[in-house]
């Protein structure tokens, strides 16, 4: 299978989980961690259940990779995120040195890969994370947009 079909099937996954975060009344927001075609973790963003304003979909998938992997490090791994991953998230996925970043939508408010700040560009920083973002954007942000349509 060719890297955008893989990138479509696993941003796919994560597109689930965000449809699990509106459901749960979180900003729908899905995270999916894979290495060598496998799904290591997966996650919605949970700050409101959890009370926790750190608990986003790519933390909270990284941590359970943590657990399973018994390890803070996935070399090897790509994130697929539907949303453009903010700094709290990016600077976790540079020191958990993981090899590529995948999103869906561009975040032009809160974005640091890209849109608002680019941590990953950084030469200075001692790993560096390849990022492709706009990967079926559309649907990602149709989520985003539904969402909060809702609630306006």
């Amino acid at each position: 299978m060719i890297q955008a079909e893989l990138d479509h099937q696993f941003m796919r996954l994560a597109i689930e989980q965000a449809q699990l975060a509106a459901q749960s009344g979180e900003v729908p927001v899905g995270a999916v961690l894979v290495r060598d075609g496998k799904v290591i973790s997966k996650s919605f963003n949970k700050p409101i259940t959890n009370h926790d304003p750190s608990a986003h979909a790519e933390m909270l998938a990284l941590r359970e990779a943590g657990v399973i992997e018994q390890n803070y490090r996935f070399p090897g791994s790509t994130l697929y995120v539907t949303l453009e991953p903010c700094a709290m998230c990016s600077g976790a996925m540079l020191h958990a040195r993981i090899d590529r970043v995948v999103y869906g939508a561009a975040d032009p408010k809160t974005g640091a890969a890209g849109s608002v700040l680019d941590l990953f560009a950084s030469k200075q920083i001692n790993h560096q994370t390849s990022v492709e973002g706009g990967v079926l954007s559309e649907e990602c942000g149709q989520l985003l947009r539904n969402f909060f349509k809702e609630r306006r």
